[in-house]
């Protein structure tokens, strides 16, 4: 009978490991939000424009939200 649970870390997966991934997500985390801010703060819907008018005032009512200058 197996005593392996799904859902498990592999039993050979040590604290490194999930250290590790635990560092990858965080900064994967970061660079979408710094994407968001880039996109919000400096890139005058530049970035956006080429999705469609939608995006283009989704991002432009976020500058408004934050208080970033726009016009």
């Amino acid at each position: 009978m197996s005593s392996h649970t799904a859902g498990t870390a592999a039993p050979d997966a040590g604290p490194a490991a999930v250290r590790a991934r635990d560092l990858l997500i965080a900064v994967a985390a970061a660079l979408v939000a710094l994407l968001a801010l880039y996109a919000v703060f400096v890139d005058n819907g530049h970035l956006v424009s080429a999705t469609g008018e939608y995006l283009h005032e989704f991002s432009h009512d976020g500058r408004h939200l934050f208080g970033a200058p726009c016009h």
